[in-house]
């Protein structure tokens, strides 16, 4: 008897880890979560609002590429999520400097790092990818791109955030807080009806960062990744430590020796605690993966990260990554 489609596929990327040494046999052998058809997932609480938008496109047969532009800029546009985009919490200099990449199905990619004054800069990014032969644009390049292709020139720095920066000052003490100011940002993978897979990540960055700092966002491999025969990963928290890893692409990479979406991004978290032990202990990172079949996960540094999942069979809510510190 013939075995059915997803069955046959599991088998098969169970039998080539175990052909490659045995060790991701083990760690493939947990349980998978799975989507039947269209799914989206995203990073934090920000992420249902961004879903809602996501799922628009995905419900209606639209290509996972637009469906992740279309959902992160919704708290790109959000002055009350301050990690992403307009009302977002400055640099020390006073600065809201954006960070931003896409990738889609083709391993087309596209960024921009430390932009200023454009509303949507995952929408620059796309255009630098589907515009120009490179990948990455930054400071006032990408702006020059950003106004030369019609974008408006507008202030970002609301208010609110703008009292909070100048709280900040009384005491210029840098010291990130596990899960608030240091996630930040809205990473979001997406499987459409066809089966494809894009991403996409944004974000102002750690707050009061020094002025010109980049972290993983825009970085493809890094903040994001995405490969069609595997799977998609994205990640949040503080960035450098995602940077020393390539972490997106290394949880793909795993994804590809047979682990499962959570056990990819568990090793992931247990290679930065191996390289920073102390550090870690302090800090916030998550990963969020999601594998060709519509199976996905998440795994953390500490307890806190959450993403929002929205398919056909959930409805769109929050979940609680597992973490390595309990």
């Amino acid at each position: 008897m013939a075995l059915p489609r997803r069955r046959f596929l599991q088998l098969s990327s169970f039998a080539a880890a175990f052909l490659a040494g045995g060790r991701s046999w083990a760690r493939a052998t947990s349980p998978l979560v799975t989507a039947d058809g269209p799914i989206v997932l995203s990073t934090w609480d920000h992420g249902i609002p961004a879903n809602v938008a996501a799922w628009d496109v995905l419900s209606r047969g639209g290509r996972a590429l637009d469906a992740v532009e279309a959902g992160v800029r919704v708290p790109e546009a959000d002055p009350k999520v301050q990690s992403v985009g307009y009302g977002g919490l400055p640099d020390r200099d006073g600065r809201v400097t954006l960070d931003a990449c896409i990738m889609d199905e083709r391993a087309g990619c596209g960024s921009v790092a430390f932009l200023e004054h454009i509303m949507h800069p995952i929408s620059v990014a796309r255009l630098v990818m589907e515009k120009t032969p490179h990948v990455m644009l930054v400071g006032e390049g990408a702006l020059k791109f950003a106004l030369d292709h019609g974008f408006k020139k507008e202030e970002l720095l609301t208010p609110e955030s703008k009292k909070a920066w100048e709280e900040w000052l009384k005491t210029s003490e840098y010291k990130p807080v596990v899960n608030w100011e240091n996630h930040d940002t809205i990473g979001m993978i997406a499987l459409d009806a066809k089966g494809d897979l894009s991403g996409a990540c944004t974000t102002s960055g750690m707050a009061y960062k020094l002025h010109g700092r980049v972290g993983d966002s825009p970085i493809i491999g890094a903040g994001l990744f995405v490969d069609n025969e595997v799977g998609a990963a994205t990640s949040t928290g503080v960035g450098e430590e995602v940077i020393r890893i390539c972490g997106s692409h290394l949880v793909v990479e795993l994804m590809r020796q047979g682990n499962a979406p959570e056990d990819a991004c568990r090793i992931a978290v247990e290679r930065i605690v191996k390289n920073q032990p102390e550090k870690s202990k302090n800090i916030q990172v998550g990963f969020l993966a999601l594998n060709k079949h519509g199976e996905y996960g998440a795994y953390c540094l500490q307890p806190g990260f959450n993403y929002a999942v929205k398919s056909g069979r959930v409805e769109n809510k929050l979940f609680d990554g597992k973490s390595f510190y309990k």
